[in-house]
């Protein structure tokens, strides 16, 4: 053999030994006990993940891996998907995205309840040159395609402006959106009629998106509501979630019975309609939703215009009160501020706790007036006591629910926000799975993760098997604890050790890492 050619058998075993010497696995989950999401019972196994997703699931032997965690007979899951949140404002403040991470959420739709951003392709590409810490879709709102196209005129669109509209439509499912939704209770869209709301869906149906619905009534007239959604997705052909469902009028406390009798009649007709809930009782939106909602058209002039005109002014005062009666409640304790920039001292407090700050006898009529000076200052993020808990309960049983929060990316210690952004889903595993027993722990993490997965269309996300995304969750089930209250919201959950995105160590040991491994899923 000449020297040449013994150079280069040299060089040829060194680059084996090489690639020999490098581990197979870029993670390795030993001792696992494996719920696949699909709400088989669990199973033990091995994990091996390489360049991000599941390799290998199953008794794997002597293999080696960059990173070995020894679960120690912790329960492994896929990483949960919360498909109904708002993260739009406050992802670009906390890309990583951390109060949901805690929770064990891996994957979110934002775009819920009619708004949307603007223009999703640019905001997408914003996210992605940011590096966020979550697996990021959304859904092209309602709201904000007709405020675009008509602002907030309280009328029904004319041809051209419904054609601006589904053109709008039309670019956010090219860009990438996985749906359309709807938030009929507020501006501009209850101003729509369900015609309208169909033609725009039947956009959004031609890419095969899903219809998210907050609907246009949560009490009184709740069967009527969820007809209208019912008949969105019949006549566009598409898949319907009715968000966070609930019945939000004490009068009406335990007619959860009769509406999930409706869901299922529909879904027996074969419209497939599934809904979401956060397992909480009370719920959270703005201030504006105290007042009619003629009241809030035409823009913040026209409404500072109403609430200084004094017939005008006690026309609404009248519907509202009307409003609070209807739904059973005396007066607006029910009320209380999480967000109001103009007096960081309302925050916290209820509509009546503010009205005897201000120096006022707590009357309905004097409440009413403090609601009005606060519109008239820019409007506050409120938190609503308005639900009760044998409906919380009976929604949360219902086989068709998936867990979703409604909330979202928060900064720590800004506001006081609902509890529900820290603590949705450790709150189902602690309070209705540990401790009621209302839910298995397989069913709760069935409907976390491969129920809003198969929703949405997230064909690799949402339970274990090899080549999915190695969104994955490692924890201890006697351990996980939601610390989040309403007066002290902002405490991240406990319990949840590793927290795994798309491959990359996202939590390690209970403790936040400097990584940024999720992705912007747009529609495939």
């Amino acid at each position: 053999m000449t020297m040449g050619c013994m150079r280069r058998l040299c060089l040829l075993l060194i680059c084996a030994a090489c690639v020999w010497a490098q581990p197979p696995y870029d993670l390795l989950i030993r001792n696992a006990r494996v719920i696949d999401g699909a709400g088989n019972p669990w199973f033990r196994a091995d994990i091996a993940i390489k360049s991000g997703r599941i390799s290998a699931i199953g008794a794997l032997g002597p293999v080696a891996a960059a990173r070995v965690i020894d679960a120690k007979d912790r329960i492994v899951t896929p990483g949960f998907l919360d498909v109904h949140t708002h993260i739009e404002g406050g992802v670009e403040r906390v890309p990583r995205g951390d109060n949901y991470l805690m929770d064990g959420v891996t994957t979110v739709v934002t775009g819920n309840c009619g708004s949307s951003a603007e223009h999703m392709g640019e905001w997408f590409r914003e996210l992605e040159s940011k590096g966020i810490g979550l697996n990021v879709a959304a859904l092209v709102g309602h709201n904000t395609v007709r405020r675009l196209v008509m602002g907030t005129a309280n009328r029904p669109a004319t041809a051209d402006e419904l054609t601006q509209m589904k053109a709008l439509v039309d670019t956010a499912m090219r860009e990438g959106a996985v749906g359309f939704s709807t938030g009929l209770i507020y501006i501009p869209g209850t101003y729509s009629n369900s015609d309208e709301v169909v033609d725009l869906a039947k956009a959004a149906a031609a890419y095969q998106g899903v219809y998210a619905s907050h609907m246009r009534d949560e009490g009184p007239k709740i069967l009527d509501a969820i007809n209208e959604a019912a008949r969105v997705g019949l006549e566009a052909g598409m898949r319907v979630e009715l968000s966070h469902f609930k019945i939000d009028a004490p009068r009406l406390w335990g007619m959860s019975d009769k509406s999930l009798a409706l869901v299922d009649e529909y879904r027996r007709k074969g419209v497939d309609v599934v809904i979401d809930q956060y397992p909480y009782d009370q719920a959270s939106t703005n201030l504006g939703i105290t007042l009619p909602t003629w009241a809030l058209a035409d823009g913040a002039e026209k409404i500072k215009e109403r609430l200084t005109t004094p017939g005008t002014r006690g026309e609404i005062a009248a519907e509202m009160k009307r409003m609070i009666d209807e739904l059973g409640h005396a007066d607006f304790d029910y009320a209380t501020v999480a967000t109001f920039r103009p007096n960081r001292a309302y925050e916290g407090k209820n509509i009546k706790e503010i009205t005897v700050l201000r120096g006022q006898p707590p009357t309905v009529a004097n409440q009413i007036d403090t609601i009005f000076d606060m519109m008239i200052g820019g409007g506050a993020q409120m938190v609503y006591h308005s639900m009760g808990d044998v409906d919380v309960e009976r929604i949360l049983r219902y086989p068709h629910t998936a867990i979703a929060s409604d909330g979202g990316v928060r900064v720590l210690g800004e506001g006081v926000p609902h509890p529900r952004s820290y603590g949705t889903n450790a709150r189902v595993l602690a309070e209705f799975v540990r401790k009621r027993g209302v839910l298995t722990l397989e069913d709760a993490i069935r409907r976390m993760t491969s129920l809003p997965a198969r929703t949405f269309g997230f064909k690799d996300r949402g339970i274990l098997r090899e080549g999915a995304a190695a969104d994955i969750l490692i924890f201890d089930p006697a351990r996980v604890q939601d610390k989040a209250t309403y007066i002290q919201p902002h405490q991240f959950t406990e319990g949840f050790d590793f927290v795994i995105v798309n491959g990359t160590l996202m939590v390690d040991e209970g403790k936040l890492t400097e990584a940024r491994a999720g992705k912007v899923l747009r529609r495939q």
